[in-house]
């Protein structure tokens, strides 16, 4: 097996002699290239080597990691973000859909980033600016999502989400515009994800976006009738948290 070439930038003396240390010991089949601990150094070290994997971390001294990759935008290495453990950066990442490693880590957590970062593509500059405005705007809800289907990964306003669809641990999202698209994560993951932009879990197997709600039937079970036509089931279980979020709504 071909070894993976690798960059550390890490403004942290102790966090970056850790994460050298855990490569070089845990992952032969990685080769530390270089190391750097501000933007500016990172930028002199890129100018001069191309990693297959760069490890970023979001803060440094003298800037951001977004701060670097501005300054080295065709930079085609796999991206792995290091950060601090945070419900915000987490959430960040997940809208984004890009790959990254909460401190403190395990070697497990470390060896799933690698291989998912080996399986993915580059991030793009619209997932990118998606992290950034994520992070740097906590308080305020996200306005595009990233969807990761087995050929590529779209990049979606989340207005334009009428609901979505789970079949077993996969989940399908029908937008505004009548594209579909296939996702294979669940959708008790999404449904996490996007209950503070209004969308609420009607049952098992479907979560819809509140601003396509037409009118709820009460009648056979109940079910939702949304602005494109289309019915969506409600549970037993959820019916009276539905008719609460609906009434709330209007």
């Amino acid at each position: 097996m071909s070894k993976l070439t690798a960059i550390i930038v890490e403004d942290m003396p102790s966090a970056l002699e850790l994460l050298s240390s855990d490569l070089r010991t845990n992952f032969p089949n990685i080769e530390l290239i270089g190391e750097a601990s501000s933007v500016v150094d990172a930028a002199k070290l890129l100018r001069n080597k191309t990693p297959d994997i760069l490890f970023l971390d979001i803060m440094l001294g003298d800037g951001t990691g977004f701060d670097l990759l501005e300054i080295i935008p065709n930079l085609s290495s796999k991206i792995i973000f290091v950060t601090a453990s945070d419900e915000y950066a987490i959430k960040a990442f997940k809208f984004a859909a890009i790959d990254y490693v909460l401190k403190p880590y395990s070697i497990d957590d470390l060896a799933q980033s690698i291989e998912k970062a080996k399986q993915q593509l580059t991030p793009n500059e619209e997932r990118l600016n998606i992290l950034k405005e994520t992070l740097e705007r906590p308080a305020n809800k996200p306005q595009k999502i990233s969807l990761s289907t087995l050929e590529k990964i779209s990049v979606v306003t989340i207005t334009d989400i009428i609901r979505c669809e789970s079949d077993n641990n996969n989940t399908t999202f029908y937008l505004d515009n009548g594209q579909k698209i296939f996702v294979t994560k669940t959708l008790k993951y999404y449904a996490d994800m996007l209950k503070e932009c209004g969308f609420i879990r009607t049952h098992q197997s479907h979560l819809i976006n509140s601003a396509f709600i037409k009118e709820f039937i009460k009648s056979d079970g109940g079910y939702i009738i949304l602005k494109n036509g289309s019915n969506v089931p409600v549970s037993m279980r959820k019916k009276a948290e539905v008719i609460e979020l609906i009434s709330s709504i209007k």
